[in-house]
C-alpha cells in the first residue's frame, strides 16, 4: 500500500506565541515532517511572532534544537532541516501594544493564503484579532487556529464566542482539538459510514454499553498550577471525551462535510441528559514511597481538584435509549492508553451450554499509543475435547496492517494544519458545539461545589478509585482492563 500526499496550496502561516512550548513540541515539527513528505509548497513560509527579542536567525536556531529534540527520526537529516529552516522568519510583536505589528504586515504576501495560529492563553485571543484587522494583515479569506482551554464554563466560552466573531466569521475559526486529528479517530467515521457490516448494528437494539477510556501514568508535575483551576472535567471531558462521544453516537451525516458533520455532533451533546450525582465518580492521586500525591504536586495541600473523573452518560434518542456511555480519564494510572469499546449484547439465545455461550463481540477503538481498531469475535479453539470457545481478535492495528506505510502517517497537529490550509474544517468544533458542551459539563462542577464533594483517593499505577469500578460492577459490568 503506497500513502498518496495531496499538496496543498502556498501559505503564510504565522504562529503567535511561536517561543512558546506547544510550537516547539507540536507546531514546527509536525510542520518540517509535512514539509519533508513533500505536502508543503516550496515557496510556503512560517513567521513566528511573539514578544520575545530576537531575530530570525535566533529563531532559527531554537526550532533548529526543538526539532533535534522532538522531531523523531526525521530530526537525523541535517540538510532537510538547514532547507527547513530557511522558511522560518520571526516577528517581535507586544499582542497588547502596537509594537512589531507593521512589520508583520510588511512581512507577509497577499496572494496566498494566510493563516493565523493563536498559541497563546486566551486572554489574548481579542487582542491579537482586534490587530490583525486594525494593522490590515488579515481579511475576509483569512483562518485563525485558536487552542484551548476554549473557556472555563459556559459564560467565559460565550464570550471568547462573542470576542472573535467580532472580527472574524465563523467559518474563518478553527477552534483545535488534537483529539480529532488522530488516524484512528477519522478511521472511526470510515469504520461506522464506509462499512455495510457496523452501521445496521450501531444502536439499542444489539449495542450494550460503550466505554471510552482516556488514561495516563504521568501526573501534573510541572503544570500544576493551571491544571488545579482546571481538572479533569475541564481538561479532558468537556472537549476530548466529548468529542469522542460524539463521534461513536453522532447520526450519519448527508455528507462528508464540515458543517454535516458538526451538525449531527451538536445534535448528541444537546441530547446528552444531566448526569446524576450517584453516576459520577472523582478521585485524587495518592503518594507513594517515591511519588508525591497530587496535591503536593498542585502545591495546593487543601485542593479538591479531580485528577480523575468516571461517569454514565445517556443520550436521549431513539438510537440510544437506555444505553450506557461509560466514561473516564484519569493520571498516575497504570498505563497510558486511550480506547473506544464498543460493547454488543449477547444472543438472544445460544446453543451451546453453560460457560461457553458467555462471549461478547467488542469492537475496540484503540487511539494510543498503539493506534488500530479490533473486533473481538468468537470462534472454537483449535484441537480436539468438544466445543470450546474462545475470544480472538480480527486486528487492524495500523503498525502492522500498513507496515512502512504507517511511518508516513502524520501525527495530529500535523494533519489538523494542512487542514486549515486547505480550508476544512470538519475535524473542528463549532462555536454552537463548544458552548453546548460547556451547558452540559457546569451543572456537574457546580454539583460538586454545592455538595462540597471531595475526590477520592486512588493509588498511583491502579485503575482509579474503587467507586469507579463499582459504576460498573452495579449495572452487572466491568471496565475493561487498562493495558497498552
Amino acid at each position: 500500500m503506497v500513502s498518496r500526499v495531496i499538496p496543498v496550496d502556498d501559505f503564510d502561516l504565522v504562529i503567535f506565541g511561536g517561543t512558546g512550548d506547544l510550537a516547539r513540541r507540536k507546531i514546527l515539527p509536525g510542520l518540517y515532517r509535512r514539509c519533508l513528505s513533500g505536502q508543503v509548497p516550496d515557496d510556503a513560509r512560517i513567521i513566528g511572532a511573539a514578544r520575545s527579542d530576537m531575530d530570525t536567525e535566533g529563531y532559527r536556531q531554537m526550532i533548529r534544537e526543538a526539532i533535534a529534540e522532538f522531531g523523531g527520526p526525521e530530526a537525523a537529516d541535517g540538510k532537510a532541516i538547514d532547507r527547513f529552516l530557511t522558511r522560518l522568519h520571526y516577528v517581535t510583536v507586544d499582542a497588547r501594544g502596537d509594537g512589531g505589528w507593521k512589520e508583520l504586515h510588511d512581512l507577509l504576501r497577499k496572494d496566498v493564503i494566510n493563516a493565523f495560529y493563536f498559541s497563546v492563553g486566551p486572554g489574548l485571543f481579542g487582542d491579537l484579532a482586534e490587530r490583525l484587522l486594525r494593522f490590515e494583515i488579515a481579511d475576509t479569506n483569512a483562518r485563525i487556529v485558536v487552542e484551548k482551554p476554549f473557556g472555563r464554563d459556559l459564560e467565559s466560552a460565550r464570550a471568547l464566542n462573542a470576542t472573535l466573531a467580532q472580527h472574524f466569521n465563523e467559518d474563518q475559526i478553527y477552534r483545535i482539538d488534537h483529539y480529532l486529528g488522530k488516524e484512528t479517530v477519522q478511521n472511526l467515521m470510515a469504520v461506522r459510514f464506509g462499512n455495510v457490516l457496523f452501521e445496521p448494528l450501531w444502536n439499542n437494539h444489539y449495542v450494550d454499553h460503550i466505554q471510552i477510556t482516556v488514561a495516563e501514568t504521568v501526573g501534573v508535575e510541572g503544570r500544576g498550577a493551571y491544571y488545579d483551576k482546571s481538572g479533569a472535567m475541564r481538561d479532558m471531558v468537556q472537549n476530548h471525551l466529548m468529542q469522542l462521544l460524539c463521534l461513536i453516537a453522532m447520526e450519519p451525516p448527508s455528507m462528508f462535510d464540515a458543517d454535516a458533520v458538526r451538525d449531527e455532533k451538536l445534535k448528541v451533546i444537546r441530547a446528552l441528559q444531566p448526569v446524576d450525582y450517584h453516576h459520577i465518580v472523582r478521585g485524587q492521586y495518592d503518594k507513594t514511597r517515591t511519588s508525591a500525591d497530587y496535591r503536593t504536586d498542585a502545591e495546593d495541600p487543601r485542593s479538591h481538584t479531580e485528577s480523575f473523573v468516571a461517569l454514565k452518560a445517556h443520550i436521549n434518542n431513539w438510537r440510544w435509549a437506555g444505553v450506557p456511555f461509560y466514561m473516564r480519564t484519569g493520571k498516575k494510572l497504570k498505563a497510558r492508553s486511550s480506547e473506544i469499546a464498543v460493547v454488543f449484547k449477547d444472543l438472544g439465545h445460544s446453543i451451546f451450554p453453560g460457560d461457553e455461550a458467555r462471549h461478547r463481540n467488542i469492537l475496540s477503538i484503540q487511539l494510543q499509543p498503539n493506534e488500530g481498531i479490533k473486533l473481538q469475535v468468537t470462534i472454537k479453539e483449535p484441537g480436539p475435547g468438544g466445543m470450546r470457545l474462545v475470544d480472538v481478535p480480527l486486528d487492524m492495528t495500523f503498525a502492522e496492517a500498513l507496515g512502512p506505510d504507517a511511518e508516513g502517517v502524520p501525527d495530529a497537529y500535523e494533519r489538523l494544519i494542512m487542514d486549515v490550509i486547505r480550508g476544512n474544517q470538519t475535524l473542528f468544533m463549532r462555536g454552537d458545539e463548544v458552548e453546548a458542551a460547556w451547558a452540559w459539563t457546569d451543572p456537574i462542577i457546580e454539583g460538586w461545589k454545592a455538595r462540597n464533594d471531595v475526590p477520592k483517593l486512588y493509588d498511583q499505577g491502579s485503575s482509579g478509585p474503587e467507586d469507579a469500578l463499582m459504576l460498573l460492577h452495579r449495572d452487572g459490568r466491568k471496565w475493561r482492563e487498562i493495558k497498552e
